[in-house]
C-alpha cells in the first residue's frame, strides 16, 4: 500500500495524510543482507521525503546538505543543529523508511562519550532511528559504544568526505594494495563492532566486492558496486538539479533543465502580463 498525500490547503502539503504502513526497522534493513537490493537516497526537506519516501528503504539526512542546501564548499562546516533540523522535517515528510541522520563533523571524534550525547540529541531532536558517522577501525570502539547504548549506528568507509583535508581531494580510494587492505579492515571493524550497515564511498569496485562478501551487515554503494547489498546517491544529483556530478552518479532526469525552462515561461507571462489570467484572480462576489 503507498502513501497517498492530500494537497487541499498550506497545512495539508506540510503534513501529508498515510495511508496505513509500518516504518522500516533497524533490525529489518540488517536483515536484507544478500537479499533484494536496498534503496537510499538523501532527503533534506519534508516535500523530498514525501516524495521519495514511497520508493525507498532508507532515507539519509545527510551532511552533504552543506553543499546541497546552503553552498558551503565541504561538509566541514556543518552543525549539529543544522542535521537536528533538517533530520526532523524529513521524519515528519516520511512514514515508510528508516530515516538516518549523519553525524557532522567534530561531534563525534573526541570520545565515545562525545559521540553519545551528539547522537542523543540527534535522535531525540529529530526522532531520526539511526546515526551515520565516518571513520573505520579506529572509530570501532565508539560504534559499539554508541550501539550498547541503544543507538543504530550505520558505518561510513572509505572516501569520507569529512576527512577530505586529510585525504587531500575527492579521488577514488583503494588503488594501492596499502590502502585497499585499510579499507577493508575498516569495514570489517566497524560491522564487528555492531554496525547495523556500511556505507562503502569513492572506492575501486574489488574493495567494495570484497567487503560485501566478508561482513555481515549490508554495504551500501556510492562509487562503488552493483554487488553491494544497496545504493544511494544524493537525490538532487540523481535528478539532474547541479550541472556536474561525481563520475559514479547516473543522472534520471534534468530537473535544473526543467526548472530554469518553467522559470522561464513564467518571466515572459509576466512581463507579457499573461499571467496571473482569469483564472488566478478572484472576481468580486456577484
Amino acid at each position: 500500500m503507498s502513501t497517498t498525500f492530500t494537497i487541499d490547503s498550506a497545512t495539508s502539503r506540510a503534513n501529508p495524510t498515510p495511508a496505513p504502513r509500518k516504518r522500516l526497522t533497524v533490525p529489518a534493513i540488517r536483515a536484507r543482507k544478500g537479499g533484494e537490493p536496498l534503496v537510499m537516497l538523501t532527503a533534506y526537506t519534508v516535500r523530498t521525503a514525501q516524495l521519495l519516501d514511497p520508493h525507498c528503504d532508507m532515507l539519509l539526512v545527510g551532511d552533504s546538505l552543506g553543499q546541497v542546501i546552503y553552498g558551503l564548499p565541504s561538509t566541514v562546516p556543518v552543525t549539529l543543529e543544522m542535521m537536528a533540523a533538517h533530520a526532523a522535517a524529513v521524519v515528519r515528510g516520511s512514514y515508510q523508511s528508516l530515516v538516518v541522520v549523519d553525524m557532522p563533523f567534530g561531534s563525534y571524534e573526541a570520545s565515545p562519550e562525545q559521540a553519545f550525547l551528539s547522537a542523543a540529541r540527534l535522535m531525540k531532536d529529530s526522532g531520526a532511528a539511526a546515526v551515520k558517522l565516518e571513520g573505520g577501525a579506529a572509530m570501532a570502539p565508539t560504534v559499539r559504544f554508541l550501539t550498547e547504548r541503544g543507538i543504530p549506528v550505520m558505518g561510513h568507509v572509505g572516501l569520507t568526505p569529512q576527512a577530505v583535508n586529510l585525504l587531500g581531494g575527492y579521488g577514488a580510494r583503494g588503488r594501492s594494495a596499502e590502502e585497499a587492505a585499510k579499507i577493508v579492515g575498516d569495514a570489517q571493524a566497524v560491522a564487528a563492532a555492531g554496525a547495523f550497515s556500511v556505507v562503502i564511498e569513492g572506492v575501486v569496485e574489488p574493495i567494495a566486492i570484497e567487503i560485501t562478501r566478508t561482513i555481515a551487515c549490508p554495504t551500501i554503494g556510492i562509487g562503488a558496486s552493483a554487488e553491494c547489498d544497496g545504493q544511494v546517491l544524493v537525490a538532487e544529483d540523481m535528478l539532474g538539479l547541479f550541472e556536474r556530478t561525481a563520475r559514479f552518479v547516473k543522472r534520471y532526469d534534468d530537473m535544473a533543465g526543467r526548472i530554469g525552462a518553467a522559470a522561464e515561461a513564467y518571466a515572459a507571462e509576466v512581463r507579457t502580463r499573461a499571467f496571473p489570467g482569469a483564472e488566478q484572480v478572484y472576481a468580486p462576489k456577484a
